[in-house]
């Protein structure tokens, strides 16, 4: 085994590799960019190299810093995470010349795998299902077109170095398929360095399933079970659970099979992924009773106790495969009790694999959820900022356990509270992995555990997770990649928490900081002038206290009234309620009217953050910083919603524009954004131009209404 390796990578993949190293007592060395100099990854590794610039392109992308640091170190291997390098044939192989273990595949099975039109080659040889599509090497446009029309619409354009999202678009119609190509192409050249495509039939209703393979160097290849990832937003996951919901067990004998092949026909060894296009196969009248885990062969439990039809799975195509460790591959080590990165270790080592695959078995169900710094009611839009309130629900984390065991509650990690997000990298916070006996059970544990998980500083997706668990669709296991927009109605711009409640949240938080303040003035300075007291006391009668908060885009005026008995009275929009409120371990115990709810509040700036049982809302204090960039456009100007790059400009000045018409693209956190016209005028003038890097804020080009 190893005495030290190094991790090619950041945030919280190069914190969980790192974790599992520790555990085996292997000594690790970070590397970071100037952007990391103080992140987590660089603090819970024995040492740091620093490699360059914040960009990736001048640190993490560098392969020959990164080997050189390695060498400076004495690491006798490279581990590279997932994204950058870590499905760059070229990087395996300058490691190996170098005299360093690449841990992953040979870089003939990365290359193999990398290019989607010849991965689907070898998979047809291999006896492996594939979508009918066009893999030539042919990119000509108007051969590509002719292509896509002889599939018939709809296509799935993908770049065929691609991944992640990246470089993918649907086309609905075969006037719409040059500017979808273009757009692609675009941001493939952006991402991969390579601008060819392939083009498929886009199954209806497709689940996302893949199959978590692993190879040993002596030859042996087995298959831990499956992962149903349909939920996704821009071909991007956002929800991941294991095993598959529908999924038989003959199926998963049949996928795990066409996967093992697929590892075979490339010689793979080390962790590798192979995706599968399913069909959705529901089951029309038919109702599953689910209060308990299903024997084999039975359909998983779709959560609830009521009856109702589940969507099984059917036809299955290859999509692609990837040559290393998954984002999501903590739920498969949830249900196997498994260490995928001790995996990883063990066979790049030279050991032969932990287990064979009679010996694996699945145990429960698990969820994965993604929390990333965006604005899913702004188009999903990635946000930057200062994680000033960091709060996870209780569970176990890297320094808490070991992360191979089956964990209620798990969270993986790359920040702490304090850590500023950029716009340099990916937009993943965090991963919330739970465990339950039944998918019932996982169900309400995630729900629980995302409810007490508290962030302040910037837009996350917390709250659209919750709306996803709680929608008919994910509750009920009807599964595609279409769930996100077919239950847009539910999961999009959703006050669950309400003006009501959120006013007494904020007064109470305010009331409990002033008591506070004149407890400990009283305790220094023995005062008991009730003349002096700011809790509204009065000798005789009522008194009174305006509140002003924005909510939801509406000024409030709030009217608390303090009784001459001392008790409190809320108005808010027109009704009044009697008002109480108490500190407790908890958070706050509010009382409004009938209603009592323990809630925990959060001040930032003018910003009044409310989480509670059912979600999670802000409220503005109204002052003069209140509606600062709450407009793009004012007086003429539109601004830039995050800092990035711009990419281009779809208009030059003297254009007349109309409302929602495109006007430039910008590229931030590793994709691309539109920025629409939010009302009819003319470009006064541009301000910057393709290529020039923009902060956020930055004026991008005066529009005249």
């Amino acid at each position: 085994m190893f005495n030290k390796i190094l991790i090619a990578n950041r945030g919280e993949i190069a914190c969980r590799v790192a974790a599992t190293a520790r555990r085996m007592a292997i000594k690790t060395v970070a590397v970071y960019s100037d952007a990391d100099a103080n992140a987590k990854h660089v603090s819970v590794c024995d040492e740091a190299v620093h490699i360059g610039g914040s960009a990736p392109r001048d640190s993490y992308l560098r392969w020959e810093k990164i080997i050189a640091a390695a060498q400076a170190t004495g690491a006798q291997a490279i581990h590279p995470g997932y994204g950058f390098l870590s499905e760059n044939e070229e990087f395996a192989q300058a490691c190996v010349a170098a005299g360093l273990v690449f841990i992953g595949p040979p870089a003939s099975s990365i290359k193999a795998m990398g290019l989607k039109a010849e991965s689907k080659r070898l998979m047809a040889l291999a006896g492996v299902p594939l979508v009918p599509g066009y893999h030539g090497a042919g990119q000509d446009p108007a051969l590509l077109q002719q292509e896509a029309d002889r599939i018939g619409y709809p296509v799935l354009i993908k770049a065929s170095a691609g991944g992640g999202g990246k470089g993918m678009r649907a086309v609905d119609r075969g006037e719409d398929f040059a500017a979808a190509l273009a757009s692609c192409q675009r941001e493939a050249i952006n991402s991969f360095g390579d601008d060819a495509v392939l083009i498929e039939k886009y199954v209806q209703r497709p689940r996302h399933i893949e199959i978590q393979v692993f190879g040993d160097t002596l030859g042996n290849y087995v298959y831990l079970f499956e992962r149903d990832c349909s939920v996704q937003r821009r071909h991007q996951k956002v929800l991941e659970e294991a095993p598959a919901p529908g999924m038989t067990e003959e199926l998963r004998q049949k996928m795990g099979a066409a996967a093992v092949a697929a590892a075979r026909a490339v010689n793979y060894v080390g962790a590798g992924t192979v995706e599968f296009i399913v069909e959705t196969l529901p089951r029309q009248g038919e109702a599953e009773q689910f209060s308990a885990g299903p024997p084999q062969g039975k359909l998983a439990p779709s959560g609830g106790s009521a009856a109702h039809a589940v969507a099984s799975v059917g036809a299955f195509y290859f999509m692609e495969m990837n040559t290393r460790l998954q984002v999501e591959h903590p739920i498969t080590e949830a249900i196997t009790g498994q260490d995928l990165v001790e995996w990883q270790l063990r066979v790049a080592a030279g050991q032969p694999l932990p287990l064979a695959q009679d010996q694996l078995r699945i145990s429960g169900h698990a969820i994965e959820a993604r929390i990333c710094a965006e604005n899913p009611d702004k188009n999903f839009m990635p946000a930057t900022g200062t994680l000033h309130v960091y709060e996870l629900p209780d569970c176990v984390t890297f320094e808490r356990g070991n992360i191979g065991s089956s964990a209620v509650v798990r969270v993986d990690s790359g920040v702490r509270e304090g850590d500023p997000i950029s716009p340099f990298y990916d937009s993943m916070v965090a991963k919330l992995i739970v465990h339950g006996d039944t998918r019932a059970q996982a169900l309400a544990r995630l729900d629980v555990a995302l409810a007490q998980t508290h962030i302040v500083g910037l837009h996350t997706n917390v709250q659209f997770l919750r709306n996803i668990v709680q929608s008919r669709s994910f509750v009920q296991a009807d599964l595609d990649t279409g769930l996100i927009p077919r239950e847009e109605a539910v999961l999009f711009n959703q006050e669950k928490v309400g003006l009501a409640l959120a006013v007494a949240g904020a007064i109470a938080q305010t009331l409990l900081q002033e008591q506070a303040g004149e407890a400990r003035f009283a305790d220094q300075d023995a005062w008991l002038d009730p003349w002096a007291r700011r809790d509204g006391w009065r000798s005789h009668g009522p008194s009174t206290r305006r509140f002003d908060y924005e909510f939801s885009g509406s000024v409030q005026v709030v009217q608390m009234t303090t009784l001459h008995d001392g008790a409190l009275q809320l108005e808010i929009a027109g009704e009044t309620a009697s008002f109480a409120f108490g500190a407790v371990t908890q958070g706050i115990d509010v009382r409004l009217g009938e209603r009592r709810q323990i809630v925990n509040v959060y001040r930032n700036g003018p910003a009044v953050h409310i989480f509670s049982a059912q979600g999670a809302t802000q409220i503005m204090t109204i002052d003069a910083l209140a509606h600062a960039g709450d407009n793009l456009v004012e007086g003429g100007r539109l601004t830039a919603p995050m800092p990035g790059k711009v990419v281009s400009f779809a208009v030059k000045a003297g254009d007349k524009v109309k409302v929602g018409q495109a006007l430039a693209v910008l590229d931030a956190m590793k994709m691309e954004h539109t920025i629409a016209a939010p009302i009819d005028g003319v470009v006064a003038e541009l301000l910057y131009a393709p290529g020039d890097q923009v902060p956020e804020g930055a004026e991008l080009l005066k529009l005249v209404a």
